[in-house]
Parts: structure tokens; sequence; C-alpha cells
């Protein structure tokens, strides 16, 4: 009997602009979740976070292309991120 796979785990596409990010193969969405955040963390100044409030995510150039937005809450990147999926 095949074991059912989860939405989360169903790789998906992810857009031109995300590609820059996550790389341009199909993932599941937890690990595109994964590499999001590893991109966030890995930038230069000690990352993308606010300091002041770590639930702010302060976009370059190529996190805006994905969010459209200067500044995101983590609550609100998923779903932005999520519409770069197909």
């Amino acid at each position: 009997m095949a074991e059912k796979t989860s939405a989360f785990m169903t790789p998906k596409t992810p857009s031109t602009q995300l590609a820059a990010i996550v790389g341009s193969t199909p993932l599941p969405r937890t690990e595109v979740t994964k590499r999001v955040w590893a991109y966030i963390k890995s930038q230069p100044g000690g990352g993308l976070q606010d300091p002041a409030n770590k639930r702010n995510i302060r976009c370059d150039a190529t996190l805006k292309a994905v969010t459209g937005k200067d500044v995101v809450t983590m609550f609100e990147l998923t779903a932005l991120v999520s519409k770069h999926l197909s």
C-alpha cells in the first residue's frame, strides 16, 4: 500500500524570483521554508531579521522581489512565499 504524501511534502516549482533564493528544482514547502530562513540568516550584517524586533524581516532586493515589501513579519513571509510556488 502506497504511503500518502501530505500537501506540505509535495514538491512545488519555485518562481524565477524565489529560485534566486532556494534554487530552481521542485521542493516541498518545508524545504522552501528552511532555505528561505537560511538565506535570511546568512546575509551580511547579522542577517535580515530586525535586531530590535526579531519578528520583522528587512528585505534586501532579492527577498523584496518575492515579498513585494521592504519589511515583512515572519507570519506574512510564509503566505507571500507560497504565492511563488506552483
